[in-house]
């Protein structure tokens, strides 16, 4: 009977159950025995019973109310032994019913002025537990200001463990824990500076703190450079003594040493990336990742190969990255570890530009033929982009992607080689090259299957183009395509037999030949459907139709409209959200704008058009002249090429586009990928051709209506020049890329872009745009980079003025820019009680702004959603009990203030009306965003 057992014996019996659980055997008994252990004032008794209870009992168990109530008297009791022993029990059961029991009380103890260290530690890592598994349940309350504070505790372990709650805290509430910053650098600074004698404790194998130090500097990273000139200055001090420290001979020789130096290295590495604001600091960053890429420690290797990545994207840094390609091609070649050299395969690809980009292609390929299987595809990927975004001349880029195709045809996607078929449609330029070059591929004695879907395009759409050699002539290209038909699966055989049709257009001289062919056994009765249906029909059409309908019927490809390549969208999905930059993946993918329409696709006849129109596209994939549709069989002229000749063509070189275009903050953006196609209802701006005493600025509110959900796109377009923009915005601070094209064939004189801030709004907004070549070539583009600052909310938008001479003419051209205040919105993820109680806290008149509206376009429910997140805020799933209704919250960033904000959307889809409802801290700021939101539907 459970008289008869005293204390001691009770705790040795429950032991042995214990033990036999872990042995793997059931235990249905015993467990009120472990209960009344609790109850125990010996530490050994009460030890094993939250032991077994943090093992065996879950959160369905009967015993759960006496257990909980053990725990609330031994945290009541103000022994430090004991609340030890129940907060380690509540971390260790971390379950749902365990934050609804104690969330509340552990904030209290945690931050309590009796409250013994040790005990501080284990609350602070207990509520830590908590939150990670029930978000919801840790109520944010005045213990928030109080526990930043306990990053001044004299006690080191209280404040690790308070660094590492903060910080996971700070990801989700940013606002709550700002003031946390001034004190981390501070007590960061008090570390980084000290000997290891002054911090004997917390030193280990000479480096002090070590775990603090990466734990604060992580606390960092969750927000903005600080905006104190005082903290900031602390800040780069500190980051600067971790860098000349790395510089210093070790003072152990041990790998721990060594391992915990590098840790705080590494991680205050992180930190100078994530700010991106002191180029000589990410300098240094980059020179002291240099040296460790030829570390003998593979590890070290790796990790400065990764941060490198980060750092080429970094226009401070890009230039310092490059210096070290060299070394990072002979990590490539030596490594004997995959990952390192795949790490060294994504460091080449993001430091790639326009300088080094054939030695880096060249490397890659090289590489490629060794390369391990399980990266094949995606180095044949960024090979791909690279060949596209940087090319000299498209006659390398045909090269490159044949030659990619001959080394590793097996991983080289459906996406790769129908890129290069629309570049090369879309290329009057090339089409004679790229033919030629084809044509010389699929001589050899054995073609990989891709090679041969390119080379039947190919040469059914420009064939003719060389079959003016006797080398080349018609017969010889259908014979040479057709001695690979039999190898080819299915697809690949109905694209060879859509060639041999085309080549009846061309050439009817070998009709008869591939009339034969349609007409044999194998294709008219072939067991594939596909197959013998595209043999039956065009034997038909063939047979019956005359040359003016199969001329028609057959015509040559239009151009294809540009879209983002598909290339580009393969390489994101394959390495995953968040790794590559993303541009509006969504709306690209479903082709919707954010007014709700769709892109029109249209194909232009350049041949038709003889002054610049506005859809001429100038980043070098523009519209190619159509030639006539019926090729005759051409015995010579000068478009044909000599196929055997060793004298390239003469390719009229690429019209150059932006050079450094997305290539450091954009890395992975292509910018011949991503043409910028004039949309049709541009508004029309006033450009000058005198020099006017004032140049009038076009009511450019429409055209700010389309950038309100969106940072890319053609701000302005008129028969001589074309801008377009991509920015980006992050916290109270922004980057925006503005490209000048030049549609004409004339250089542009003294082209002077300027930002003009009306009065008022210069100490609103703080804009820096820096200066561009005053010469623009006939065809070229240039890149202007404006960085702004949001000093408080503001309403009206910068001017952007342009003069420049065009055939001795003065042009002046302004236009707003879209800047808007919705801008610099951070979203914020709210549950439904948090924001019904922040809603209601915003109930005065003066904070709340109601407009009722007109939809002016459908009213669907994804775009809707689009346009929302577009806007700037967080789309709240599940709060409005109206799941018609959408509802959002952000928080307006500038340097002066941050204000909060709460939207409510309510469509009526009957009456096609909406509802909108904004509530923020400052009227002013309510007005403006529901105002833009407005537009928008």
């Amino acid at each position: 009977g459970d008289k008869a057992l005293d204390g001691y014996s009770k705790k040795k019996y429950v032991c042995k159950l214990l033990f036999i659980f872990l042995l793997g055997h059931d235990i249905d008994f015993g467990h009120m025995e472990a209960v009344n252990l609790l109850s125990s004032n010996k530490y050994t008794e009460k030890q094993i019973g939250y032991l077994f209870i943090s093992v065996l009992v879950n959160s369905n168990s009967e015993l759960i109310r006496l257990i909980n109530n053990a725990i609330k008297n031994d945290l009541a009791s103000r022994n430090p032994t004991f609340m030890g022993l129940a907060l380690h029990c509540i971390a260790n059961v971390g379950s749902r019913e365990m934050a609804e029991a104690f969330a509340a009380d552990i904030p209290k103890i945690l931050v309590a002025g009796d409250t013994m260290d040790s005990v501080k530690q284990s609350a602070a890592l207990c509520l830590l537990r908590l939150y990670r598994t029930s978000p919801d349940l840790v109520p944010m309350g005045e213990w928030t200001s109080r526990v930043v504070h306990l990053l001044n505790d004299q006690h080191l372990g209280v404040v690790t463990a308070a660094t590492s709650l903060i910080t996971t805290l700070a990801q989700k509430n940013p606002d709550e824990f700002k003031t946390s910053v001034s004190l981390a650098v501070s007590r960061l600074s008090r570390i980084v500076t000290s000997a290891s004698t002054d911090l004997q404790d917390y030193t280990y194998y000479f480096v002090p703190a070590p775990w603090l130090s990466v734990k604060l500097l992580r606390l960092l990273q969750c927000y903005p450079p600080p905006e104190e000139p005082a903290v900031r200055g602390r800040l780069t001090e500190c980051l600067e003594t971790i860098l000349n420290k790395a510089q210093e001979p070790p003072k152990s020789k041990k790998v721990q040493h060594s391992n915990a130096k590098n840790a705080v290295l590494f991680e205050a590495i992180s930190l100078i990336i994530h700010h991106d604001s002191e180029p000589n600091l990410l300098v240094r960053a980059c020179n002291q990742l240099g040296q460790f890429l030829q570390h003998r420690e593979t590890n070290l290797r790796y990790l400065a190969l990764e941060s490198m990545c980060t750092l080429a994207s970094s226009e401070f840094s890009h230039e310092a990255v490059k210096t070290h390609i060299e070394t990072v091609i002979n990590a490539l070649k030596t490594e004997r570890d995959v990952s390192v050299r795949q790490r060294a395969v994504d460091l080449l690809y993001g430091m790639c530009d326009r300088s080094n980009a054939q030695q880096i292609v060249a490397e890659m390929l090289n590489y490629l033929e060794t390369a391990d299987y399980s990266i094949r595809e995606e180095i044949v990927l960024k090979v791909a982009i690279l060949a596209e975004k940087y090319a000299v001349d498209y006659t390398w880029y045909v090269d490159t992607i044949l030659n990619l195709i001959r080394i590793a045809g097996d991983y080289v996607s459906e996406e790769v080689w129908y890129r290069v078929i629309q570049i090369v449609i879309n290329r009057d330029d090339v089409q004679g090259y790229a033919a030629k070059t084809v044509f010389e591929a699929l001589q050899a004695p054995a073609c990989h299957e891709n090679l041969v879907k390119v080379g039947g395009y190919i040469l059914g759409e420009f064939g003719n183009l060389i079959a003016g050699d006797p080398r080349s002539s018609p017969l010889i290209q259908f014979n040479l395509l057709h001695s690979k038909f039999h190898l080819c699966s299915v697809p690949t055989r109905a694209l060879l037999l859509s060639t041999y049709i085309k080549f009846v257009n061309l050439f009817p001289e070998i009709k008869g030949t591939i009339q034969d062919v349609l007409r044999s056994d194998s294709q008219l009765k072939n067991s594939d459907v596909e197959l013998q249906q595209r043999a039956v029909e065009y034997l038909r059409l063939s047979s019956i139709a005359s040359t003016d309908i199969l001329a028609t019927v057959l015509e040559e490809m239009p151009p294809f409209p540009e879209r983002e390549s598909s290339i580009l969208a393969k390489l994101k999905r394959k390495k995953g959200p968040g790794t590559l930059p993303d541009l509006e993946d969504t709306k690209k993918e479903k082709h919707v704008d954010v007014n709700g329409g769709t892109e029109p696709v249209t194909a232009v006849n350049a041949s038709n058009v003889s002054t610049p129109s506005p859809s001429a596209d100038l980043l070098g994939l523009g519209v190619a002249p159509s030639q006539n549709s019926a090729h005759p069989p051409s015995s010579g002229g000068s478009l044909l090429v000599d196929v055997f000749s060793d004298v390239v063509p003469s390719v009229a070189p690429l019209a150059p586009s932006a050079e450094e275009n997305f290539e450091r903050h954009m890395s992975g953006h292509c910018p011949l990928l991503e043409c910028c196609c004039a949309s049709p209802d541009l508004p029309s701006t006033e450009v000058v051709t005198e020099e006017p005493p004032a140049v009038p600025v076009h009511d450019a509110d429409e055209l700010i209506d389309k950038f309100i959900c969106k940072n890319n796109g053609v701000l302005f377009e008129n028969q001589l020049l074309q801008i377009g923009l991509k920015s980006e915005f992050r916290q109270n601070l922004g980057r925006m890329y503005v490209f000048y094209g030049n549609k004409t064939s004339t250089q542009f004189l003294s082209f002077a872009p300027n930002v003009i801030c009306p009065d008022g709004l210069q100490s609103e907004l703080n804009i820096q745009a820096k200066p561009v070549d005053p010469v623009i070539e006939g065809g070229a583009q240039v890149q202007q980079v404006v960085n702004i600052e949001c000093v408080s909310e503001f309403v009206e938008a910068p001017v952007l003025n342009i003069q420049f001479r065009y055939g001795g003419a003065l042009q002046n051209i302004s236009v707003k820019l879209p800047i808007t205040l919705n801008k610099f919105f951070q979203p914020t993820e709210m549950l439904s009680q948090d924001f019904f109680q922040r809603w209601k806290q915003l109930s005065s008149p003066q904070q709340e702004v109601q407009n009722i509206f007109k939809a002016r376009h459908p009213m669907d429910p994804e775009v809707t959603k689009a346009k929302i997140i577009g806007f700037g805020v967080a789309l709240l799933e599940g709060v409005d009990p109206n799941p018609e209704n959408f509802v959002g919250a952000g928080i307006i960033h500038t340097k002066t203030i941050q204000v909060g904000c709460l939207l409510r959307l309510e469509p009526n889809t009957q009456a096609q009306m909406y509802r909108l409802t904004l509530r923020t801290s400052r009227e002013v700021v309510s007005q403006r965003l529901c105002k833009l939101l407005s537009e928008q539907f």
